[in-house]
């Protein structure tokens, strides 16, 4: 048996008909900027998390980094961002011009751990970025408590937690603003890249409009200096046709997570650690082992993809060399990513897959991989 990480092209096939008829829509409208599709999937989107107003946008990052941008956040500011997330957190700050502050996870969650963030506020930090990593809420209630105390700004970084719910609420509507990415791997995947962000706040949201635009209410009259990165026709339309399918992806998730939970429960990997309050969408489902490299070559050499979310963390990338981080700096974020290993979860597997990866985890040896 040959299982991928992840098989988009059979989830693709399922939806190949209704597709391309959103194709063919677009193509026969010949408006492919800012259109119907857009306006449609922008009032889909925010009604499905809980938001006032969704602003479709070019990709994940661009998302986070205009709502820096459109709060004036930038040159001489901090953010307080997790250890432990993908460098694109980071680099959102950066772009801003802005300084990133990293704060450790929960060693449970794997999420910013609210407990620590005090600590990293500064008289120049802004705002609190907390992201809902591998699909599972941040404690959003502690972080937006700690926010308030200090008039700071919190935003979601939600790319991979489409359909997410902290305690009933959707990821998305729990803090001032959040980024959302559509890349193709996520539980809501565009066929390219693609962003999004939601929020309340309608000068917020007015704002980005404006600012992803070239800065431009009116065509050819610019008010600021803005940017090019827009949610096109295509992919708009693509995202409505798949967004009528995610509750039932992500159930599949669930499923499938659960299933992983009781089968693995007596091995000595770490599985993941669920709060009473969150009710997460397993965009990933990621196991820990101290021996995850072999671990991941037993598993390659049974035919079963998986992926490393994330080998390095950021405060070790060549990218932030001048920020003068060491290792050890950050232990339990460079423990997480000495560790883990992702497991496949696609919406598309079958029993029996679940059923062969959990038994050849079962099948190794212990006592060489815990």
């Amino acid at each position: 048996m040959n299982i991928p990480f992840l098989d988009l092209k059979t989830l693709h096939q399922e939806l190949r008909a209704e597709l391309s008829n959103a194709f063919n829509e677009v193509l026969d409208s010949g408006w492919f900027i800012q259109g119907n599709q857009l306006e449609l999937f922008e009032k889909e989107y925010a009604k499905y998390s809980g938001a006032k107003h969704c602003i479709g946008v070019g990709n994940g990052l661009d998302a986070l980094h205009l709502i820096l941008h459109a709060y004036n956040i930038g040159e001489g500011d901090e953010v307080i961002v997790p250890s432990n997330t993908y460098i694109a957190t980071w680099l959102a700050v950066s772009y801003a011009g802005a300084l990133p502050v990293p704060v450790e996870p929960d060693e449970h969650t794997y999420n910013i751990n609210p407990a620590l963030i005090e600590a990293a506020i500064t008289p120049r930090t802004k705002a609190i970025m907390a992201v809902h990593l591998y699909g599972q809420p941040a404690d959003m209630d502690e972080i937006n408590g700690i926010a308030r105390k200090y008039g700071l700004k919190v935003i979601e970084d939600a790319a991979q937690s489409q359909g997410a719910r902290y305690k009933g609420r959707s990821s998305g509507s729990l803090g001032d603003a959040a980024g959302h990415s559509f890349y193709p791997g996520k539980n809501l995947g565009a066929l390219g890249d693609a962003g999004a962000v939601t929020t309340d706040d309608d000068e917020l949201a007015e704002k980005l409009r404006v600012l992803r635009n070239y800065g431009s209410k009116e065509k050819y009259f610019n008010e600021v200096k803005g940017f090019n990165s827009r949610l096109d026709e295509l992919q708009a339309a693509f995202l409505r046709v798949k967004l009528r399918k995610l509750d039932e992806w992500n159930d599949s998730r669930k499923k499938i997570a659960a299933y992983y939970i009781d089968a693995l429960s007596n091995s000595e990997l770490k599985l993941p650690y669920v709060p009473e309050w969150a009710d997460p969408v397993w965009h990933l489902f990621v196991v820990r082992s101290n021996r995850r490299d072999e671990l991941k070559q037993y598993l390659t050499e049974m035919n079963v993809g998986t992926v490393i979310h994330y080998p390095v963390p950021p405060h070790l990338q060549p990218a932030y060399v001048e920020l003068g981080y060491k290792k050890q700096d950050f232990q339990i974020a460079e423990t997480i990513h000495n560790e883990i290993l992702s497991l496949p979860n696609g919406p598309t597997m079958s029993s029996e897959q679940i059923d062969y990866i959990s038994a050849a985890i079962s099948k190794v040896n212990t006592a060489k991989l815990g």
